[in-house]
Order: structure tokens, then C-alpha cells, then sequence
């Protein structure tokens, strides 16, 4: 598996803001730790921190915490991926929809959630699970591009070993063909094909 630095060498990441990669990998961790945040909030005396000195103080602490942490990470994947313009958007709209699920819980708890008499439990659940469906949504078609992208169908993995260093190359199945018949001498051009390979291997 390649490390990082051989992936920008290859060029796989050409093009890309380092400050945006930079700042989609500090905006997951962050609602990573919201997340993180969340639970120890609920489990531990963390909620004093937030000045939650009651139970349903601590819940809403922990409701908006792991609610805004979440779409913060579905944010930092598309902002460190080389996502289109579409699954960027996709994702902002589907977290601001979070957001707002998130300001109705924190307007709705607890006076107007689930036992009261004009409860917004539902309409803030629905809210937010559209919200988050439509980022998720989102964000696995920007990873299954990345890895489309990384990892194209109908090619060939080639492993060249020259001077006693071996490099794995993919090349697509017809050129896979010109390289078999060169190796076996029965292509007429086999010389111009196997300087072909050296430079493939070579880049």
C-alpha cells in the first residue's frame, strides 16, 4: 500500500488546497471530540464543565454536542476527498439540515418533547434524519468516487522488477496484451513496447 507522500507523488491528490485538506481533517477531528464529548458528558462528571447541573441540563449538552459533531465529520470527508461540486453540496445541505434538527431539539427540550401536548420530538427527528441521510448519502458516493478514481475497473496490475527494485504499474487489459506478446517475442514491435514499459515503470 503506497504511503501518503508516494500518493502525491503519482499525483493522485494533484490539485488539491493543502489548506483545505488541512482544515477537512481538523473539522472531523473536532466533531470527532464533539461526539466524544458527548458521551463522556453523559456518563461522567464532564457536565459540570457546561455548568449542567441537572439532568436535563446534561442531556441537552450531550444532544447538541453529538448532534453538531456529527455532520462536522460527514463535512471533514468531503472537504479532505476530492469530491465534486454536487457531493459537496449534497453534504452542506444535508448538515445545515442537521443543524436546524439540532435548534429544534435544543428550543424543544424538554418542555416540548416527548410527553407534552404540542410535542416537536417527531417533526426534530425527522428533521434530523433527513439531514443526516442525505449527507451520508453524500459522502459515500465521494468515497466510492475517491476509490473508483484510485482503483479503476479494467485494468491490470503489473509488478516490474528492474535492478532488484519492484513497482507495481496498472495498465489497462489491451496494453496488458501488447506487453504479454512482447515478453513472448511474438509482436513485431516487442522492442518499442518493452521501452514502453520501462517508462511506465520508470514515471
Amino acid at each position: 500500500m503506497p504511503s501518503l507522500s508516494e500518493a502525491y507523488d503519482r499525483g493522485e491528490w494533484t490539485g488539491r488546497d493543502p489548506r483545505r485538506v488541512s482544515a477537512g481533517g481538523s473539522l472531523f477531528v473536532v466533531g470527532a471530540l464533539a461526539v466524544v464529548t458527548a458521551i463522556l458528558v453523559l456518563t461522567t462528571g464532564l457536565a459540570a464543565v457546561f455548568d449542567a447541573t441537572t439532568t436535563t441540563e446534561t442531556r441537552r449538552v450531550a444532544g447538541v454536542l453529538a448532534g453538531l459533531g456529527i455532520p462536522a465529520m460527514f463535512l471533514g470527508v468531503v472537504a479532505v476527498l476530492p469530491a465534486s461540486r454536487r457531493e459537496r453540496l449534497g453534504v452542506l445541505v444535508g448538515a445545515a439540515l442537521n443543524v436546524g434538527g439540532v435548534a429544534l431539539f435544543h428550543r424543544a427540550y424538554p418542555s416540548q418533547w416527548v410527553e407534552a401536548s404540542e410535542s416537536l420530538a417527531f417533526p426534530t427527528a425527522m428533521v434530523y434524519f433527513v439531514g443526516g441521510s442525505v449527507a451520508l448519502w453524500f459522502v459515500l458516493s465521494a468515497v466510492a468516487s475517491f476509490k473508483l478514481r484510485n482503483n479503476p475497473q479494467g485494468t491490470v496490475r503489473l509488478e516490474v522488477t528492474r535492478q532488484g527494485e519492484t513497482e507495481e504499474i496498472h495498465v489497462s487489459r489491451s496494453q496488458y496484451r501488447r506487453y504479454k506478446r512482447a515478453v513472448q517475442g511474438n509482436d513485431e514491435h516487442s522492442e518499442a513496447v518493452a521501452e514502453e514499459l520501462r517508462a511506465l515503470h520508470e514515471d
